[in-house]
């Protein structure tokens, strides 16, 4: 995330803004990256929305950098994608067709879901109130053009709780939130 809020385009320029690529344009130093193989260790499902899950079941099913995720469970949070349209090989795939149905997945024994990339659904989650925790790599840069993980829709203040953090020599910051309920 840039330091104002924008996700999108963090490696090229699929949203159409002129600032897509910013992740890689900052130096990369390894340990500020580690927040992900954190998360890895923690997470017992993925959960995506149409668009990202299009674009990472196009790359992660061979990658060997994300061979971890294989056998994850994966949730595709999406009112128009068919069953035929799932990517076979990466693991077991159910669609959700609504808040209500992530509220029910929450409700059940499974353990932490993590949400990657899916902006929009990260959004519209939090507005239900059916975000728990936020992990957040916070780039040095101002973008002022893209998609936010927040909304700014007029919501009751939602307090946070820092559950951890660390500062990098590149300037990247590790924030990790608990939503206070």
């Amino acid at each position: 995330m840039s330091l104002d809020g924008v996700v999108d385009s963090p490696g090229g320029v699929v949203e159409g803004h002129r600032s897509g690529g910013w992740v890689f344009e900052t130096e990369f130093v390894p340990e500020a990256y580690s927040l992900k193989g954190e998360e890895l260790e923690e997470t017992t499902a993925l959960m995506f929305g149409r668009r990202s899950y299009d674009a990472f079941a196009q790359v992660w099913p061979d990658s060997e950098d994300h061979v971890a995720y294989k056998e994850l469970p994966k949730y595709v949070v999406s009112t128009t994608l068919g069953e035929d349209a799932l990517v076979g090989g990466w693991g077991e795939t159910t669609i959700l067709r609504s808040a209500e149905d992530v509220a029910k997945l929450k409700e059940s024994d499974g353990g932490p879901i993590f949400i990657h990339g899916s902006a929009e659904l990260a959004r519209r989650l939090a507005d239900a109130d059916l975000v728990d925790r936020y992990h957040l790599l916070m780039f040095p840069v101002l973008l002022a053009a893209g998609k936010s993980v927040f909304s700014r829709e007029d919501r009751d203040k939602q307090n946070l709780r820092l559950r951890d953090s660390a500062a990098y020599a590149n300037g990247v910051v590790k924030l990790i939130y608990d939503v206070v309920r």
